[in-house]
């Protein structure tokens, strides 16, 4: 279950490749391939391991507050896909 007021961080098992639109990511051990539609998100999903919390992160990236509701979907997605994960 994914909790915004936890920390997370993207998986070590996952390779985020930089594209024009935001980025790819690769998960060597399900060898699923994931698309981060815009730059911000990969903004966030790389400062998730730097915060404390994921609503800290995204005030940190500067995601607008009406965007907020779309970003916190997106990384339940990713959290119930296994590209980004809460750490201890």
């Amino acid at each position: 279950m994914f909790e915004p007021d936890q920390p997370y961080r993207c998986s070590p098992r996952v390779s985020l490749r930089p594209e024009p639109f935001g980025a790819l990511a690769y998960d060597f051990s399900t060898r699923r391939l994931s698309f981060l539609k815009t730059k911000l998100l990969v903004e966030v999903v790389r400062a998730l391991e730097a915060q404390p919390d994921v609503h800290t992160t995204l005030d940190a990236a500067g995601v607008p507050d009406g965007e907020r509701p779309s970003y916190l979907k997106a990384l339940e997605g990713l959290a119930n896909t296994g590209t980004i994960e809460r750490r201890d």
